[in-house]
């Protein structure tokens, strides 16, 4: 059975098929979000702290951790702020970190301050990524994420993105870097502009599990862009892509309405044995009387709930940066 070892200094978390839902919380992230990018500009982390203490209560298993605040030369910029928002992080909280960049250099950089084993986000298809970011992944010992875009962008054929994940792991094989240690990000579409946009992940988790035997994550909230309700068509894709092999998601665990998704999904996917961290949560959950605004779920630890991020944006950038 494929299992992705994630750590902090304290903790290690297993990433795989037989295990529970992996949450990797997404708010500590500029990307979209002037004010947070305008205050780590600044040197201000207050809310880079609220955000991490928040996700980790509210159930995150890892957190991403990204400090992307400008298109404008991150080679300069990025590297030493991305250290700086993961020894803030990492030594606030104790779940496993997620080194969240584009930027070569700042990745390097933050491997080295990184405490246990992190995961690297990320790597893609392209040549000069692989050539960059692979042999960093094989020196430090850390998974990585794959993302399923190469130099023609990314497919709207799941057939050439199952190709471009192939073509990862084989490259990383030949730097001596397992399969166990590439978690595959799919690349889910806004259902709102392809109406087959969720088929077609079902389809290709399926494909990634039974083929090449990764795991597998993703940007959760790209399937709900651009549409009302957004957590409602969240809420509802996630149990449909873990039961289709989908191991890890980068959303938002402070939604209530997801979380409680991911461990209903949790229950009937069977890894929530004997349904014990449900009716731990749950016992005494009040519903909310008709009509009424829904309450927040209380907050409880993260052991063996599942996490996710906001990906937007993302791409635009990618490749503007080595």
């Amino acid at each position: 059975m494929t299992r992705t070892i994630v750590a902090s200094a304290t903790k290690e978390i297993i990433i795989g098929f037989d295990q529970p839902f992996c949450v990797i919380g997404e708010r500590i992230n500029p990307t979209g979000r002037k004010k947070l990018a305008a205050e780590m500009v600044a040197g201000n982390f207050d809310t880079v702290i609220k955000d991490a203490l928040e996700q980790v209560a509210a159930g995150a298993t890892m957190l991403d951790v990204n400090a992307g605040v400008t298109a404008v030369d991150p080679n300069a910029t990025e590297p030493g702020l991305l250290v700086q928002t993961l020894e803030i992080v990492q030594g606030l909280v104790d779940v496993p970190l997620s080194i969240d960049s584009s930027v070569t250099a700042a990745i390097e950089a933050a491997l080295k301050v990184a405490k246990g084993r992190p995961l690297v986000n990320s790597v893609t298809g392209e040549e000069e990524k692989l050539e960059a970011i692979l042999p960093l992944i094989k020196k430090y010992n850390v998974p990585v994420v794959a993302i399923s875009n190469d130099e023609t962008g990314i497919s709207m054929d799941p057939d050439v993105r199952f190709a471009v994940a192939k073509k990862i792991v084989e490259r990383a094989a030949d730097f001596g870097i397992p399969a166990h240690d590439i978690v595959v990000d799919p690349l889910v579409m806004p259902i709102g502009a392809l109406g087959d946009a969720g088929r077609q992940v079902f389809a290709l988790l399926r494909r990634l599990r039974e083929e090449l035997k990764v795991n597998t994550t993703c940007g959760l909230s790209n399937i709900s862009f651009g549409l009302p309700h957004r957590h409602g068509i969240n809420a509802g894709f996630i149990p449909m892509v873990i039961g289709a092999g989908m191991t890890s998601a980068i959303m938002n665990p402070c939604r209530p309405q997801e979380m409680e998704a991911v461990h209903a999904a949790n229950v009937l996917n069977g890894t929530d044995p004997n349904c014990t961290y449900w009716i731990k949560k749950y016992r005494d959950h009040q519903p909310a009387a008709a009509g009424a605004a829904p309450a927040a779920t209380p907050s409880v630890p993260a052991d063996g709930a599942g996490g996710g991020r906001r990906r937007g944006g993302r791409e635009a950038r990618r490749g503007a940066a080595g």
